[in-house]
């Protein structure tokens, strides 16, 4: 196997999803297929690297800055949902459950990891709520530790201002039984039942 080849697969080894024999697989893919498959990839990754930016106002990927969703008229301005990561955007966006603007915050608090507070994009979220042009922010961060941890200093910094903070529900998911759920996820879905 040449030296090109080998560079091709361990690029495409450190994609998420992607291990060594994954990778091997794609290479191989690619390199027999050259006019379908490697060719249009390589021209849509030049274009990608060329064009695609994060948003100045939401911190989403786009071509166009401000973004898309930041500029859609058709959208609820004074609904914000905050987001850890693009990717919670995005799947937000697929379920076409919110018409509001985002904010996505970068991550979330991380002992582990070393991130703090000064790592994520809060400050740029203060000041749009600042603005008054913000009435609802819905806290969409993870249920986990680091994504609670992140929530409630969220809420902490907008605590001064007069935003209605509303946060995700947890708890069952649609066709889950009570019988194969965790612990964890029952006493959410306890706590945040509501009436019928």
């Amino acid at each position: 196997m040449g030296a090109e080849l080998e560079r091709l697969i361990a690029a495409l080894a450190r994609l998420p999803g992607l291990g060594p024999r994954s990778a091997r697989r794609a290479a191989l893919a690619l390199v027999e297929k050259r006019e379908t498959l490697l060719e249009p990839l390589v021209a849509a990754l030049e274009a990608a690297a060329a064009t695609i930016r994060p948003c100045s106002v939401c911190g989403n990927l786009d071509s166009v800055d401000p973004c898309s969703i930041c500029t859609d008229a058709t959208r609820e301005k004074r609904v914000l949902c905050v987001v850890e990561t693009v990717a919670d955007l995005w799947a937000l966006e697929r379920a076409r459950a919110h018409r509001g603007l985002y904010h996505v915050l970068g991550g979330t608090l991380s002992a582990l990891a070393g991130r703090g507070p000064d790592e994520l994009r809060i400050d740029p979220l203060v000041k749009r709520v600042a603005s008054g042009e913000v009435s609802e922010v819905i806290l969409a961060t993870s249920a986990t530790v680091d994504g609670q941890a992140t929530a409630h200093l969220v809420a902490d910094r907008l605590s001064a201002f007069p935003v209605t903070l509303t946060r995700l529900a947890y708890g069952l998911p649609i066709g889950g039984e009570l019988g194969s759920l965790d612990d964890g996820t029952l006493a959410a879905a306890l706590r945040a039942r509501r009436p019928l």
